[in-house]
């Protein structure tokens, strides 16, 4: 079964509360639309329930009726959330005024809808630019538990014929967020990259952190710094299976592991790889990308307390569809982990 329809299998089965901030954009509401018409998640629509539901009838879609809208002017909405982000933000000085005018800012109230339990997670940016999206969750979500950055990580799946990963899928992570992260910051990129892997590929990760050395090869404080991350990640989750500083080659290949790092328990099968910087993950993955031929799916935002992704202000509604099933998958993971 293909990685999409093992994903929407799963949202199907354990259908989540997804928040759609942008209610009143119309490929948000196609995809909204379609996702409730495949009963993939129960659908919340943030606008004006008029305007919403004028758009819905232009664009001739019959579901978005039967989704929950939340009007963000209406009083009673506002009494509802507003006291719980201004206990979220009093100590950083706010005002109970200042936090009612904020609860009207659709992104903020798909936020606290998350916060308060009323949702499990929050799709945005079709309109709104990434900085926006990721303010309000830091502001109202906040992080995980030992967990203090936020990183961006993609779902790389590979073509027939490369027989990299498992069951050609690979994790790639921090290509989206954290310019240059310190090795504790790393180091939990490394520990949300392999949670993300169990909640939405469902694969068992095995965690490389990468660097252009292996094993001592190299000597240098970028390469101390991996070192380190490696170290700090076995501490946080001393289950996983992670190594590192791995070149890449001896992260993927089982016959230049053998040779390189023949004591590595990954044995060059890593599925998840971490990179040192930001510049080297984002250029990775758009170089596999577009030289060989890999389907690349995100980013997922993790790191959070509860899932809020982030969209392209230029997406299609089939990356809107796509990046829901993602949240819901990420939400019933999140779950499962808080109720072992």
């Amino acid at each position: 079964m293909e990685l999409i329809e093992k994903m929407t299998a799963r949202a199907k089965a354990h259908p989540q509360r997804i928040v759609l901030p942008e209610g009143t954009e119309p490929r948000t509401l196609s995809a909204a639309d379609r996702i409730i018409a495949e009963g993939l998640a129960e659908i919340v629509l943030i606008g004006d329930p008029a305007d919403i539901l004028a758009l819905a009838k232009e664009l001739k879609l019959e579901n978005i009726g039967k989704a929950t809208i939340v009007n963000p002017a209406d009083e009673a909405v506002i009494d509802r959330y507003a006291p719980l982000f201004y206990e979220l933000r009093k100590k950083k000085g706010i005002t109970m005024e200042e936090a009612r005018l904020t609860t009207a800012n659709a992104l903020y109230l798909g936020c606290l809808m998350v916060k308060a339990g009323d949702a499990d997670g929050q799709v945005a940016g079709a309109m709104n630019t990434t900085g926006n999206v990721l303010r309000a969750a830091f502001q109202v979500i906040k992080t995980q538990p030992g967990i203090d950055v936020v990183s961006g990580a993609f779902l790389m799946l590979l073509p027939e014929g490369l027989n990299f990963g498992t069951d050609g899928i690979l994790i790639f992570a921090d290509c989206a967020v954290v310019p240059d992260p310190t090795a504790a910051e790393l180091a939990q990129i490394a520990v949300s990259a392999a949670q993300t892997a169990r909640d939405i590929a469902g694969i068992e990760p095995r965690v490389a952190i990468l660097s252009f050395s292996t094993k001592g090869s190299a000597k240098h404080d970028r390469v101390s710094k991996v070192i380190e991350a490696t170290e700090i990640a076995k501490s946080m989750a001393p289950d996983l299976i992670i190594d590192g500083e791995l070149q890449a080659d001896a992260a993927i290949v089982p016959g230049v592991a053998h040779t390189k790092a023949p004591n590595s328990p990954l044995n060059g099968r890593a599925n998840v790889l971490v990179f040192p910087s930001l510049e080297v993950g984002n250029i990775s993955y758009k170089l596999v990308q577009r030289l060989g031929g890999v389907q690349a799916v995100g980013p997922v935002l993790q790191g959070l307390a509860a899932p809020v992704n982030d969209l392209s202000r230029g997406c299609f509604p089939e990356d809107i569809y796509k990046t829901i099933i993602m949240t819901a998958n990420q939400a019933i993971g999140l779950k499962e982990q808080n109720n072992k």
